[in-house]
């Protein structure tokens, strides 16, 4: 397959993994990217930037293949702005094949070098963004390419609740550079339907956290399994307002305790109990699905088995195909 994103990055398939902390790994990413598709390393694993250069290290020494770093610039207790900027630089350093980052523009949140710094360096930047003005900004200010979410997402989409399919069309016609597509995105299907909106590919994470390589607990796995598309929910506006975002994830103890304490008016100090990254860092490991915010999209309901990452990215490419070929024979 050919579309201005697998020309980008030198990758095979239109298909990149997006940033799961905890989860994408050395061996998740490395996993994908040798399939042709384009794995993500994911900086917010690492609480030094060592902890960083050994891990793309470690990538690298997995797969031969492009791989993208994600950074998430969004105020964090575990993770400083000095260290994502440090971040930032053993990236380019290192260069590695593309940065994606997630939250404000890294003009505004690392500062006005940062972007020249990966042009000199001959990195990739790509901004996952929820608007179209925000796309529009990421063209303006140099970043290579975007990826447009709708608020199906896991993770931390818009507040404006606005979806992909409405989203995307928009987003091309705004803007000349690729765009990627995210929330959602779990198949064949969906990558055929990303194309004929006009974009350049899809950006997965839900559905590779169900496969084999995530390593995650089996009790995991059987959850995902289990859900539908009405099993997750939107919560954290109050505390996220600043920033326009909100937080979806899969329904579960956790989540009505969190619902109990905004209900009730409770601030980030009787929040922070509840959505600490660490609580999800050991259900991942431990299986107790309940005693974490398990940030997962409503693409879940799709998902169907745990195959291997090349089996899901085998399939999404041939079933993609044969989609855009029906569809080809019903308009004659």
């Amino acid at each position: 397959m050919k579309t201005r994103i697998t020309t980008l990055f030198g990758i095979q398939y239109p298909i990149q993994c997006g940033g799961m902390l905890w989860l994408a790994t050395p061996e998740l990413a490395a996993a994908i990217s040798n399939t042709g598709a384009m794995g993500n390393l994911t900086s917010g694993n690492y609480n030094t930037g060592d902890g960083l250069r050994e891990a793309i290290d470690r990538t690298r020494e997995l797969t031969e293949k492009p791989f993208i770093v994600n950074i998430t610039t969004m105020p964090s207790i575990r993770l400083p702005l000095d260290l994502l900027r440090e971040f930032f630089q053993i990236c380019c350093e290192k260069k590695v094949t593309a940065i994606e980052v997630a939250g404000a523009p890294v003009d505004t949140f690392l500062g006005p070098g940062f972007i020249p710094m990966a042009k000199e360096a001959g990195v990739k930047i790509l901004h996952k963004v929820g608007t179209v003005k925000h796309a529009i900004h990421a063209q303006k200010i140099g970043y290579d390419a975007v990826t447009i979410a709708g608020f199906e997402e896991g993770g931390f989409p818009h507040k404006d609740n606005v979806s992909t399919i409405v989203l995307v069309p928009k987003v091309v016609e705004e803007v000349d550079i690729p765009v990627l597509v995210a929330g959602g995105m779990a198949d064949g299907k969906s990558l055929a339907a990303a194309l004929a909106l006009g974009a350049d590919g899809i950006m997965m994470a839900t559905r590779f956290l169900a496969t084999k390589e995530s390593n995650v607990h089996p009790n995991i796995y059987e959850t995902l399994l289990k859900a539908n598309e009405y099993d997750t929910s939107l919560n954290l506006q109050a505390l996220l307002s600043g920033f326009g975002l909100q937080v979806r994830a899969l329904r579960n103890d956790i989540i009505r305790k969190i619902e109990e304490v905004e209900q009730k008016g409770g601030d980030l100090s009787d929040l922070l109990p509840l959505i600490s990254g660490e609580r999800a860092r050991q259900v991942w490991k431990n299986g107790n699905v309940e005693e974490a915010m398990l940030t997962i999209g409503q693409s879940v309901g799709r998902i169907k088995d745990i195959p291997s990452v090349q089996e899901l990215v085998t399939r999404i490419v041939a079933e993609a195909r044969s989609a855009i070929q029906k569809s080809m024979q019903m308009i004659g």
